[in-house]
């Protein structure tokens, strides 16, 4: 846990979400990145542009990651090819440095946070927080996005950094 305030909060949120809160909390993480980056570009400041930028594409790189292509089906094959079109858009927003395409990039993302928030908020109550088992991760209807695996040893990223 972090000794940050927001920053523990956001943790502790995202461990209690469920699977398509989880989605959107990274959604959410994607959007601050580009609304500091912006900020930055105004300011003149590069160096947090290029790092905010390069933090939105790697929590991208997590979200294609987490793509259940097996069960997802031709929605994991639309996140993918969404996700790597937006990432050559984040390159070149980068390149151009102008307002427009970060702004672009906001649409997107923030139109695509919104339809994973109504699908969450649309979940029967009980399924609206984190599965306790892998069968109920897979009730929670997140075909294209397979749960991640608590048994697993893998090293804990903080994306919302």
């Amino acid at each position: 846990m972090s000794s940050h305030p927001a920053l523990s909060y956001q943790q502790a949120s995202a461990r209690g979400a469920s699977p398509l809160g989880q989605v959107v909390s990274l959604y959410d993480t994607i959007l601050r990145d580009f609304v500091r980056a912006l900020a930055a570009l105004q300011a003149g400041d590069v160096e947090t542009r290029v790092f905010e930028l390069n933090h939105a594409i790697l929590v991208i790189a997590h979200l294609q990651s987490v793509l259940d292509h097996e069960r997802g089906g031709e929605a994991a094959k639309q996140f993918e090819q969404f996700y790597n079109v937006t990432c050559g858009m984040i390159v070149d927003a980068n390149i151009r440095a102008t307002p427009q395409a970060l702004e672009e990039l906001i649409d997107l993302y923030g139109g695509l946070r919104q339809a994973w928030f109504q699908a969450e908020q649309q979940l029967p109550a009980d399924q609206q927080r984190a599965p306790t088992t892998p069968k109920s991760a897979a009730a929670a209807g997140t075909a294209a996005v397979r749960p991640a695996n608590d048994d697993a040893e893998t090293p804990q990223l903080d994306w919302s950094v």
